[in-house]
């Protein structure tokens, strides 16, 4: 059987001899004028018009004189029709190299639509074989080499067309809504805005450790003290924990901040703004993952958090029982820390509840102890403005009303720090600037987040599988067929 080096070597002589008949096998520039999906979209316009198309070889056919080259774009795949003596050069060529054909457009005796060539121009050499989709040894294998997966799976190249338009859609509505996309930065001296383990890094020019963001929060926050009422950022943000079904270290998120809004009205924006952005993603509003079926396209409920831990679990949050807690966690066999706080607990029980969540539906008045930068409810100071969208299953979603009295959150910050010390690695660290900005002032001001958890979730992929190239352990490679030429 041959193997990997035996084809690699079969094109390595190729590639010489074209070299060696004054072809260069990796030019710069390609003629291509046209797309092939707009020749399979208009045949009548295109017929018998002379055009330039190019991509790459997904397979070969030869009879002597005559060729069948099926050659593909990201719009579509079509057909060359090669004849003449020049074919003889089709020894040359593999599946998976780049190619460009210059023809007329026509139909083929079967009625197939093709390009009836008159010149074939090498762009790309392949040196490696694409496999079939079941090619693949394994699952890790076709993400570790996902731009072959990419190649010869067009769904997958899909979904990262959708996942672009999940974003774009975002920006959209939100860009039509008065809000302004401000890039924050990456690396901070104090990371804070979520309950996260973050990355450490170094920075030479300065001789001093920073970290990667776990959120962009503090940061836009800051913006809305400058003067800014509307703002927003997409990026990525980095959290040093597990990779599971819906989490990765590393992913893109959007935060978004309105001055003079409350909860409520955030509550209002962002079920237009999610059911927008899927709408523009999916085309649809309707799901089912196999175990839940969420319809998104009416009004969503909303629920308060001490009611529903009360008519589940029989908890109460603003008393709760450590023990009771601990006894709760082992009869749903989660893994937890013996030595949590009582509302690190809470936090835990809350997700047996929502894990078994279809949704929609809103979960607002979270205990303050748990959401330490969200404002206090004018009514019931045990709880805050705080409100997450619960569909199939998960939050797609944070926000509150901000806030923005500064002793209240230096007090928070203080708790907050101390649970840090204890060893809760995930507690937020104490942020004295940030406090400051808010001594200055900041209006009454709504926040909202959300990751692309949302995009993986609906689309009905894990993490790993949500993004074109997710993290991966390092291991050998074959780099030493590369080193034996």
């Amino acid at each position: 059987m041959a193997t990997l080096k035996d084809f690699r070597d079969e094109r390595l002589r190729k590639l010489n001899e074209l070299r060696a008949e004054g072809t260069d096998p990796y030019p710069a520039h390609s003629n291509r004028d046209t797309k092939i999906g707009d020749i399979l979209a208009d045949f009548d316009g295109f017929n018998d018009r002379e055009v330039c198309v190019a991509g790459r070889i997904v397979s070969i056919r030869s009879f002597g004189k005559l060729a069948f080259v099926v050659i593909e774009d990201d719009s579509d795949k079509i057909q060359l029709f090669w004849s003449g003596d020049s074919v003889s050069r089709i020894k040359l060529l593999d599946t998976g190299d780049f190619i460009e054909a210059l023809g007329r457009v026509g139909k083929s005796q079967t009625g197939e639509i093709s390009v009836f060539v008159d010149d074939i121009r090498i762009l790309t050499k392949s040196l490696r074989p694409l496999p079939g989709y079941d090619g693949f040894k394994s699952k890790e294998e076709r993400l570790r080499r996902r731009y072959v997966d990419m190649a010869v799976n067009p769904e997958v190249r899909e979904r990262f067309v959708r996942r672009s338009k999940f974003w774009a859609a975002t920006r959209k509505f939100l860009d039509d809504h008065g809000f302004i996309e401000v890039n924050t930065p990456v690396l901070e001296h104090t990371t804070g805005g979520a309950d996260a383990n973050p990355f450490i890094t170094h920075m030479d020019a300065i001789d001093q450790d920073f970290y990667l963001r776990i959120s962009q929060e503090l940061p836009l926050k800051r913006l809305i003290g400058g003067g800014f009422e509307r703002v927003y950022d997409i990026g990525p943000r980095f959290r040093n924990e597990g990779m599971d079904e819906e989490h990765l270290p590393e992913h893109i998120a959007m935060e978004s901040y309105a001055a003079y809004q409350d909860y409520r009205d955030g509550m209002k924006l962002y079920e237009a703004m999610i059911k927008y952005v899927v709408k523009e993603t999916w085309g649809k509003l309707q799901f089912d993952n196999g175990q839940m079926q969420v319809d998104l396209d009416c009004e969503w409920p909303v629920i308060a958090y001490s009611d529903l831990m009360k008519e589940k679990f029989d908890v109460d949050v603003f008393n709760p029982d450590i023990d009771q807690l601990r006894n709760i966690l082992k009869q749903h066999k989660m893994k937890f820390d013996e030595n949590a706080s009582s509302y690190r607990l809470l936090d835990y029980v809350w997700k047996i509840i929502r894990k078994s969540s279809a949704g929609p539906y809103w979960l607002i008045h979270e205990p303050v102890e748990i959401s330490p930068l969200a404002k206090k409810h004018a009514a019931d100071p045990r709880v805050t403005e705080r409100f997450h969208p619960i569909i199939f299953g998960t939050e797609m979603g944070n926000g509150y009303s901000e806030l923005n009295d500064p002793l209240d959150q230096l007090e928070r910050f203080k708790e907050q720090q101390a649970l840090r010390d204890a060893g809760d690695a995930e507690a937020q660290m104490m942020d004295m600037d940030f406090v400051e900005m808010l001594e200055y002032g900041m209006p009454p001001t709504c926040g909202w987040g959300n990751s692309e958890r949302n995009f993986w979730l609906l689309e009905g992929v894990s993490a790993r599988e949500g993004v074109p190239f997710p993290p991966m352990r390092k291991t050998a490679d074959q780099s030493e067929l590369i080193s034996e030429q």
